[in-house]
């Protein structure tokens, strides 16, 4: 081998922290002594020159050619390193001596006497110059300087305001301790963490995730980039991490900036960097590079946006739900059969939610002083513990809402009923169906529900979240809608990308404002208001889930909205019949009314449901601890039409 060629890739192919060859010479002394000791002399004194000249002659008779032939066990990461990464032996010599002054007190010690008076501890360039000629390895300056060892991060210039000849090379203290073997949650980057691996994935979470591996073990080096994408963070990192454990790799999760140094130290450590982001509907991002990382690079990333690297498109995998088998296997662990057996095929829960909310039923079993836990306790989680994941974007409407509140006319109860059986029935509703309607066939349902003030659409909601035992979440307007360009698309991407992983039923309340009509574009915001309602269009078609919109009126919607939708419910003014039915049912049992009396205030009054509730609130109110009577009444639906700037009817 040439005093100036890069170790081969032979080095490369064997595993850190093996050496072959080192049984062979076992007396071949690490590298940092065989370099240094070419700098002993006979006329020096002191400490520093002693240990020189111990170093020498363990060093007798051996040279640079066995090192690079056999090292020694302690060397062999740095060995295997060096070939990994094509480097030159004044570079090997640099690493040997950055590494050693972190491992070894007195080899700093000696560093700092040999390079006096700048009494620097750490290898300058000047000091590595100076064996690579005592050792007759040319072209030292131009391999220090430009070689692959500054390139990737293994070595750092610790100041770069001096000359060349002092400046000191220093290895960043993650490698130091990966040359060590530190594993585990030892020698992280400040950002990096390694794993963990999801032990509860499902069969064909595991299958998909070896498929998706295989294809990137035989990618080219350029190709083998891909982006795990998901609704929720935790489910695309932990595919991730199952597709990096099937490529025999550990997964270190990034978040932030590429720390300078990361590709040796996954080397080192045999993982594989998983880069943790999330962009905006249609936001594009350049890959950063990975400066001497030949191997996969993947992206935990939410469902939004795209990547590209040298100017090509990265290669994306939409994390899959497990199969509703898996779904009942992953509740059996914890409930029931019968109650697994509901709740993992009506509910379309991922693996992690799956465990997170197991543990926020059993703190609601804990609290109500039960010992097992049962459905009811998973539901109430469910309703209190999407929150957190939605964030500031929606809000939980915490009513149950039972059939016997439900005071509708018959054809609009089948019409919510046939509703809930489609919400029900929405998985795998297709399957059976021809291939016309299996092709693009999407799991979520979007209802529209219109009618006047009152009518009872956000009851109809909420009674329709009950039944399917759903948390209800009705969107902020106010928190989505932005005055920033694109970040309303952001939030609204942000919220179905989180409702889709954590089943909840979203309610958008005057649902207009945001999908409303397009316009004509006569200037930029016409253009930007436009382009909200084009995502907002192919989004909910899209979605997964199951998401309700009301509304005051029908002609307010985008044409196109209209065939997006699965249903469309009219709410119809109450007539005299339900009128009296929601009149007794908000009522009840303890008032002073004769039923004659509350026939005529049901067949006079054209209220909405809500104005009969704020009439009956106000009601309660002013009798206090006495039952409602007529004249109270009265009063209360007199005040009831002056807030709708009406006149009272005659007949009562």
């Amino acid at each position: 081998m040439s005093a100036s060629e890069p170790l081969t890739a032979r080095a490369a192919a064997a595993p850190a922290g093996t050496s072959t060859a080192a049984a062979a010479k076992p007396a071949v002394p690490p590298l940092h002594m065989l370099a240094l000791a070419t700098l002993a002399d006979t006329e020096s004194h002191g400490a520093e020159a002693d240990w020189l000249r111990a170093r020498a002659q363990l060093a007798g008779g051996w040279t640079l050619a066995d090192w690079l032939r056999g090292p020694p066990e302690s060397d062999a990461r740095v060995h295997a390193l060096a070939g990994a990464f094509g480097l030159a032996e004044a570079e090997c010599i640099a690493v040997a001596l950055a590494a050693a002054v972190e491992f070894d007190p007195m080899a700093g010690r000696v560093l700092a006497w040999l390079q006096a008076p700048t009494g620097v501890a750490r290898p300058t360039i000047g000091l590595v110059l100076t064996l690579a000629a005592r050792l007759g390895l040319p072209d030292a300056l131009a391999a220090l300087v430009d070689g692959p060892a500054r390139a990737c991060g293994l070595l750092v210039v610790d100041d770069d305001r001096h000359p060349l000849p002092e400046q000191a090379l220093q290895m960043p203290v993650p490698i130091v301790l990966a040359l060590r073997g530190a594993g585990g949650s030892r020698g992280l980057w400040p950002g990096v963490r390694i794993g963990p691996v999801p032990a509860d994935a499902p069969a064909s979470l595991r299958e998909a995730a070896s498929r998706q591996a295989s294809a990137l073990r035989h990618a080219a080096t350029g190709a083998s980039v891909l982006a795990v994408r998901s609704g929720h963070p935790r489910e695309a990192q932990g595919a991730a991490a199952l597709v990096a454990t099937a490529l025999g790799l550990q997964p270190a999760f990034v978040d932030g900036e590429l720390p300078r140094g990361l590709a040796p130290w996954l080397w080192l450590r045999r993982a594989a960097p998983v880069l943790c982001t999330e962009l905006a509907p249609g936001e594009s991002r350049r890959l950063p590079e990975l400066p001497g990382h030949r191997g996969p690079l993947l992206l935990a990333c939410g469902i939004d946006g795209s990547f590209e690297r040298d100017g090509d498109a990265v290669g994306s995998w939409r994390v899959p739900l497990p199969l509703p088998d898996e779904r009942v296997a992953l509740w059996q662990a914890h409930l029931d059969p019968a109650a697994a057996e509901r709740i993992g095929r009506t509910h379309r829960h991922a693996p992690a939610h799956v465990a997170h909310l197991v543990r926020a039923a059993r703190h609601q079993a804990r609290l109500a002083g039960d010992e097992t836990l049962s459905e009811h306790h998973v539901k109430q989680a469910a309703r209190l513990g999407a929150a957190g994941e939605l964030g500031t974007l929606a809000q939980r409407v915490p009513d149950e809402v039972p059939d016997e509140a439900l005071v509708m006319p018959p054809e609009l109860q089948a019409a919510l009923q046939a509703l809930c059986r489609r919400c029900m029935r929405r998985e795998g509703l297709a399957d059976a169906l021809g291939p016309s309607a299996r092709t693009r066939y999407r799991p979520g349902v979007r209802a529209l529900l219109v009618g006047a003030s009152g009518t009872g659409k956000t009851l109809a909601v909420a009674w329709l979240a009950s039944q399917l035992g759903l948390p209800l979440y009705r969107v902020d307007l106010a928190s989505v809608a932005s005055k920033y360009i694109g970040e309303t698309e952001k939030n609204l991407a942000q919220l179905f990308a989180r409702a889709e992983h954590a089943e909840v039923v979203l309610l958008f309340d005057e649902a207009d404002s945001l999908f409303g009509k397009r316009t004509d574009v006569k200037d930029a915001n016409d253009r930007f208001a436009n382009q909200q309602t084009n995502y907002l269009l192919q989004r909910i078609e899209s979605f997964d889930g199951i998401a309700v919109l009301t509304s005051n009126s029908r002609s307010r919607f985008d044409s196109a909205f209209t065939r997006r939708l699965d249903a469309i419910i009219e709410f119809p003014m109450p007539g005299p019949q339900e009128r009296r039915a929601l009149w007794l049912a908000h009522l009840g049992t303890h008032h002073g009314l004769e039923i004659a009396q509350v026939n005529r205030i049901a067949a006079s009054c054209d209220l909405a449901g809500g104005h009969i509730r704020n009439a009956t609130l106000a009601a309660a109110a002013d009798a206090g601890t006495g039952a409602i009577d007529y004249a109270t009444l009265r009063s209360a639906i007199e005040a009831e039409y002056r807030k709708l700037g009406r006149q009272m009817p005659a007949g009562i």
